[in-house]
Formats: structure tokens, sequence, C-alpha cells
């Protein structure tokens, strides 16, 4: 009997040999508004280093959530440096792999086609609204609708419209509403909107308006293998800085 217990041992051992090794996967956690820009970087990743990149999409606040309860996420990249902090504070963040990534500004938009106009504290965005609503991501949680609440509240708009606010989960979620014609008009990044024909900018919100935008990255606790810390590199690498740009993006990282 253990004759054939270590025969049959033995042939499991030359089957397991016999098969090749699965590429190496990773998971990323990415804000929603990194959405085009990610998928081209990650399918530029996968070509060049033959690992398998699965990248999950949300507003950076609830992706942070995921993280904190214990889903597998290899790396995150946050749309704010607010939710990566605490994350930090957390334990959960790798030390020594974070790095501030990118940089984004945010826009007023339009269904359509509109006349852009000047986003500063004189302009009548309530009744530029007429009865519409103005399109945001959360503006408590989600990083593009802190940031859009923040410009205007900067600007003294914020009371004017506050009340006609439609709130959604993430910025792209909020850019689809404007995109279908659900509101007249959004908040979203600049990104954003570039990616979606439906829309048009009628403007910039002025940088001193809110908190400088930066999207930081970090590998998280205890999932630094060489394929990660390779991920984290190309992210950081000239075709990557390409892809970026290419998709609106100010590149931060060196």
């Amino acid at each position: 009997m253990m004759q054939m217990i270590k025969g049959y041992l033995a042939f499991a051992l030359m089957v397991l040999m016999a098969v090749p090794a699965a590429a190496e996967d990773i998971t990323v956690f990415a804000a929603a508004s990194l959405k085009n820009a990610m998928d081209e970087v990650a399918a530029g990743f996968e070509a060049a280093a033959g690992h398998g990149v699965t990248v999950s999409y949300a507003g950076s606040s609830a992706l942070a959530r995921q993280i904190e309860l214990g889903a597998p996420a290899d790396v995150f990249v946050s749309a704010n440096p607010g939710w990566m902090d605490r994350l930090d504070e957390a334990g959960k963040t790798e030390g020594g792999t974070r790095v501030d990534l990118l940089g984004n500004r945010i826009v007023l938009i339009a269904h359509g086609v509109a006349e852009p106009v000047e986003v500063g504290a004189g302009m009548d965005l309530a009744g530029m609204l007429g009865d519409g609503r103005l399109a945001m991501a959360l503006v408590d949680a989600v990083p593009a609708g802190i940031y859009g609440k923040a410009a205007l509240e900067s600007l003294g708009l914020w009371k004017s419209v506050e009340a006609r606010v439609v709130q959604a989960d993430n910025v792209r979620a909020a850019l689809k509403l404007v995109a279908i014609g659900e509101a007249p008009m959004g908040v979203v990044y600049a990104t954003d909107a570039a990616a979606e024909e439906g829309v048009s900018v009628l403007g910039v919100f002025p940088e001193d308006s809110h908190p400088p935008i930066v999207y930081p990255v970090a590998a998280m606790t205890g999932r630094l293998s060489p394929m990660v810390a390779e991920f984290l590199g190309y992210l950081q690498s000239g075709a990557a800085r390409e892809v970026f740009k290419r998709h609106g993006f100010t590149v931060l990282a060196d």
C-alpha cells in the first residue's frame, strides 16, 4: 500500500512539473476618473511584462473602505491624498511605495454643445441651471465631489446651488448624467470631460479655488511582490507618462 501511495505521489509531482506556471496577475484598485487612461496603461504593461492586470474602478472612498475591510488589492491609485492617508494610518500601505503620480483639473460641463463661460465668483450658476440639476460626485466622500464643492464654496456659489445638486457614487456616474441629458450641467475632472463626446466644457475652475488635485499610488501591505514593484515602476515609465498626458492628466512623478 505504501508503495502504491508513493507511486501516486510521484505521478502527481510529474503532472505538476509538466504544467506551465501561470503568469502572475496583479489587482489594481483605481479611481473611476482613471478608467480610460489606466485601461490603456494596464494593456501596455501586460504586453511588455507578460503579467495580467485586473483593474477595479470606483470612487476612491469606496475603494479605500473595501481595502480597509480586507479586499485583496495589490495597488491602490486614489484621486486624492486623503483616502491614501487614511490607509497609511490604518497600516494598509507598504512603506516606501507611495508616490504622487498624477494631477488633474475640475471643470464645469454642459450637455451637448454649449458656449464657454468664465467660471468665477460673479457667475450666475443657479440661473444657468434653470429648472435643472447640477451633477456631481458625492460631495463629502468622492474626491471629485469634494474638490467641486470646495471650489463652489470658494467662489461663493455653493449656497445658491446646494439644493439643486444631484450626487452620484463616482465622477463617471456624474458625467453620464450630463451626457444623457438627465442633468444639464455638472462638475467633473477635465479628463472625464475629454473622454465623453456627449458633453462640452463650459469652463475650468480656478486652481486656487480648491486644494491641489493629486493622485497618489501605493502598494498595499504585504503585496509588494517583484511583479507589483515592476508595475509601480511601469506607472512612472515614459510609456505610461505619454498615455496619461494624452488623456489630459498632469504627470507629477519623476
